[in-house]
């Protein structure tokens, strides 16, 4: 891309005779479009290009992975998720405190 960048530079200022670059040699204007091919070339033929769509690809899966986890909440924020929406009001702890009075004074504890 810098390549690319460059040549767009280059044939810019010779082509509106610009400073020095308006008395170079055409090949050397154009030498950056060359190299750039050359190294889309290179990055393909090693398998660099693939890589980085796989690697793509890849953050996009666990990206929709972790969004449709958190809507179903079961994401990492879950147990304050949970903590905040169900939270213990007098009637249930009164029901659970005559069901099982140790796990009712457990719940009392955590809670402060």
């Amino acid at each position: 891309m810098a390549f690319l960048v460059l040549g767009i530079l280059l044939l810019a200022l010779k082509m509106a005779e610009y400073g020095t670059v308006a008395t170079w040699s055409w090949w050397l204007v154009l030498a950056p479009f060359g190299l750039a091919v050359l190294w889309w070339g290179f990055s393909d033929a090693i398998g660099l290009t693939q890589r980085r769509a796989m690697d793509k690809m890849e953050q996009t899966k666990a990206d929709r992975r972790n969004r449709n986890l958190e809507a179903l909440g079961l994401g990492p924020h879950r147990d304050r998720k949970a903590r905040h929406s169900n939270p213990v009001n007098g009637a249930d702890a009164g029901r659970r405190a005559a069901r099982d009075p140790v796990s009712a004074a457990a719940d009392e504890t955590s809670r402060r």
